[in-house]
């Protein structure tokens, strides 16, 4: 196969922009992701890659629960800030604020959207564990939003 072929095959595949935090006690992970996707209606489940040398794959390993903080259009900005190690500083991540949800996972203030999920199943393979989750609560800040879409962006984490 070829790698630049297949380089630009997968950049192909289409993706929003996430943050998906975890707080265990007082261990706190979160982190930009995009390999994430619904994988099931009833329960409602969806299935996100996460690099396996990371803070957050450790949480989730451990239990902890996920929330996925869906990014506007305009949060690129944001998307940013969770590319570098969490730090937890009172009721913030990397500088933004949160509030816990239902399940105790942090909910980024000024999102658009936001769901809470317990890990069910996972499934290590390469870099990065797949990890399927079913969704136990669901937040909607601005129904109207535009999501932020790796296109937008000018970067590629794919290939």
């Amino acid at each position: 196969m070829d790698a630049q072929v297949k380089k630009q095959v997968l950049r192909k595949l289409t993706y929003g922009l996430y943050v998906a935090t975890a707080k265990q006690g007082d261990q706190a992970a979160a982190a930009t992701v995009n390999w994430l996707s619904q994988a099931s209606f009833q329960p409602p489940l969806v299935m996100m890659a996460v690099k396996a040398d990371s803070g957050l794959h450790a949480l989730l390993s451990q239990g902890a629960t996920v929330a996925v903080n869906i990014l506007g259009a305009d949060q690129k900005g944001m998307a940013e800030t969770f590319f570098r190690p969490t730090q937890l500083e009172g009721n913030t991540l990397n500088g933004v604020p949160f509030t816990p949800g239902e399940t105790g996972a942090p909910l980024l203030q000024g999102v658009p959207a936001a769901f809470e999920a317990k890990v069910v199943h996972s499934y290590a393979g390469g870099d990065h564990t797949v990890f399927v989750m079913e969704v136990v609560a669901v937040h909607l800040y601005d129904p109207e939003a535009k999501v932020l879409e790796m296109w937008d962006t000018g970067w590629f984490y794919g290939g």
